[in-house]
């Protein structure tokens, strides 16, 4: 099967657009300009490159780029690291792909399992590569309102579950990262069936997910702050952190902490005798 290499071009497209002859510190090109950054020549001249060459990049027609020609385009479009990790998972030859449809629910790796206990004061969840969620505690279910069992999407619930956008009242900041992320996993694994069907589901169902998927931003496992409306407890705030497995790189802990001598440091005693399932339980049952 032919590598499809639409999301390449889509990205370096997204890219040229968001940078400015200005910015790129070229002389502009003389006559109308009618995309609102860098034209195709002008970033090939940046690049080092020849115009059609670059033109064939950007609509698909080059099967194989050349590791340095992704650098030279990293240093013309000034991507950060993130974006530029992402730019060469997109161009990576088909003989680098790895293969990933559908696989078995993956085993839980007992090193995080351990940790989540040892984190029980703090609401945690951990994730699987395409947000399913491998285990969850009774604080983090306290939290959100949600059950969070063992193998739902916690994207399709941030997206789909209304009662989601009014847990979390800055629920666009934390969806669009969701969406970032999600696409950061995507251009990993561009074989993977069951991701790909997620992420169609989610921008055929909900404009903000289709929108944010179409602006091309990548994010991955990012520090956020999260502020949740909590019927009894008020609004509670927590910076949320990520653990990657060393056994297992695509699990990762997500850990909700939280200000000493907060508001909400003080309610998460409280919180936690509200929770039907201790932690430990949830962890040890979830594997």
């Amino acid at each position: 099967m032919a590598l499809d290499r639409s999301p390449l071009g889509a990205f370096l497209r997204s890219r040229r657009d968001g940078l400015s002859p200005a910015r790129a510190g070229v002389v502009t090109f003389p006559g109308p300009r009618r995309v609102p950054g860098l034209r195709k020549e002008e970033l090939a001249l940046i690049a080092g490159l020849s115009p059609d060459h670059y033109s064939r990049i950007e609509q698909g027609r080059q099967r194989n780029v050349t590791d340095d020609v992704v650098e030279a385009l990293c240093r013309a479009l000034q991507l950060d690291t993130l974006e530029a990790a992402h730019l060469r998972h997109l161009a990576a030859p088909s003989t680098k792909r790895r293969a990933a449809a559908s696989d078995p629910f993956p085993r839980i790796d007992p090193g995080m399992a351990r940790l989540m206990v040892t984190l029980d004061h703090v609401p945690t969840l951990l994730l699987g590569r395409r947000s399913e969620i491998l285990a969850s505690n009774g604080l983090l279910r306290e939290v959100l309102g949600w059950e969070a069992t063992s193998g739902t999407s916690f994207i399709r619930w941030l997206f789909r579950d209304p009662a989601a956008r009014d847990r979390i009242t800055n629920w666009a900041d934390f969806a669009a990262a969701a969406i970032g992320s999600i696409r950061y996993e995507a251009g990993r694994r561009p074989e993977d069936q069951d991701l790909i069907q997620l992420i169609n589901e989610l921008r055929e169902n909900d404009e903000d997910a289709e929108r944010w998927w179409n602006d091309q931003r990548v994010s991955f496992r990012t520090s956020l702050e999260k502020h949740v409306r909590h019927d009894v407890a008020g609004s509670l705030s927590f910076n949320i952190e990520s653990v990657i497995s060393p056994q297992d790189p695509d699990q990762r802990l997500v850990v909700y902490t939280v200000e000493a001598g907060s508001h909400t440091a003080h309610m998460l005693p409280v919180l936690a005798t509200w929770a039907t399932v201790p932690a430990q339980t949830s962890v040890l049952n979830a594997d």
